[in-house]
């Protein structure tokens, strides 16, 4: 059994003296301390990390104070003291650590339908509805979970850590046309939402990443969101931002050690699945309060905001290969249900009241 269960000596030696002293009832049930290391590479000052310390930690304490009969002794590994952040996912697999946040853009050949809102940009940028979205089609197509599975890992609740993805860059950009030519920071899919921009080049990199990649002339801007933009001091290097809203991307997902879950009793792994949902359920509200709030603060900081007219946002998603249906139909050479998860997640945004700026569905095989 690798639970790494301790129960107080404290409690112990009260349960002993209530067993010998007449007429004092030993306690109904001593409680139990359980170890968990909570992972992911990242800083901790980023947003998510501040609410995994002050929303998700508590939360679990809180919950299962209720009953008293267990108790967390929590450690928390971020700033990369354990793990890079490109390397959570493989952590949690091998017991490095039991619960981390997994940044899914990293992992597309391990996690491909994680990739599900990042290939239908122009959508929505709100961040509650995709986060309950991305968790209904998990909840009701199992190919999301089977993929965690099979890096030995119990998949608990999407993360959407940001309001809309936008271009910061080192010089004003007011168009479509002044994007032509540029050299980008980028991850994951939103590499290829500048694909089709004529000689635009795209380069890989995380947000830790992007500051050095404008400051040292690597690249001519970034595509993120305004809260990483104030966080990583994107506003120095970069105080330009086109408002072209990409979307919403649910981009980290909490997961936990498949065999330290089973080992868990019931009751916490219920408090953890439950402070799981709240705490994505949190950090979408976060994003949404914090995005008007950071757009104000980088034009504090000298930043300049343009928006992109209606035309040329269609214009790019237009521009754009159909990425979308790439992700779908590979899926489902593979024998996954791409085009499905494909079609119910644009189907239940438009439910939501959302309408594409472009079908990515439209095309795809009958």
């Amino acid at each position: 059994m690798n639970m790494r269960f301790a129960k107080g000596s404290m409690v112990a030696a009260v349960s002993a003296l209530a067993l010998m002293a007449p007429g004092i009832n030993a306690p109904a049930q001593a409680q139990e301390t359980i170890r968990m290391v909570v992972l992911d590479g990242y800083p901790s000052r980023s947003m998510w990390l501040q609410e995994m310390s002050s929303f998700f930690v508590p939360r679990v304490d809180e919950l299962l104070a209720e009953t008293g009969n267990y108790q967390i002794q929590w450690q928390e590994s971020y700033d990369g003291t354990i793990v890079r952040p490109r390397g959570v996912l493989e952590g949690i697999k091998l017991g490095l650590g039991d619960l981390g946040v997994v940044t899914t853009p990293f992992k597309p050949s391990a996690l491909p339908s994680q990739g599900l809102a990042a290939v239908t940009p122009f959508i929505t940028s709100d961040a509650r509805v995709v986060a309950r979205v991305i968790d209904e089609i998990a909840d009701e197509i199992p190919q999301m979970r089977a993929e965690f599975e099979a890096e030995n890992q119990v998949y608990l609740a999407t993360g959407v850590v940001l309001d809309t993805y936008q271009l910061f860059t080192r010089d004003p950009v007011t168009s479509l046309e002044d994007v032509e030519g540029l050299r980008i920071a980028a991850s994951g899919f939103n590499l290829r939402y500048i694909e089709g921009i004529e000689g635009t080049a795209g380069v890989v990199g995380g947000l830790p990443d992007f500051y050095n990649h404008v400051q040292t002339n690597l690249t001519e801007g970034a595509i993120l969101w305004p809260e990483a933009a104030i966080t990583y001091s994107m506003y120095e290097v970069a105080p330009y931002m086109l408002n072209v809203d990409f979307g919403s991307v649910s981009t980290k997902a909490i997961t936990i050690n498949a065999d330290y879950w089973n080992n868990l009793p019931e009751e916490v792994q219920e408090v953890i699945q439950q402070a799981a949902i709240e705490y994505r359920d949190r950090l979408a509200d976060v994003a949404m309060d914090l995005a008007a709030e950071s757009i104000a603060t980088f034009i504090e900081n000298g930043g300049t905001v343009t928006d992109l007219s209606h035309d040329d946002r269609v214009a790019w998603a237009n521009s754009m290969p159909n990425i979308a249906m790439e992700w779908a139909t590979e899926l489902d050479d593979e024998g996954a249900p791409g085009s499905e998860m494909l079609r119910a997640y644009i189907q239940k945004l438009r439910d939501a009241g959302f309408e594409p700026l472009r079908d990515w569905a439209a095309e795809l095989p009958s």
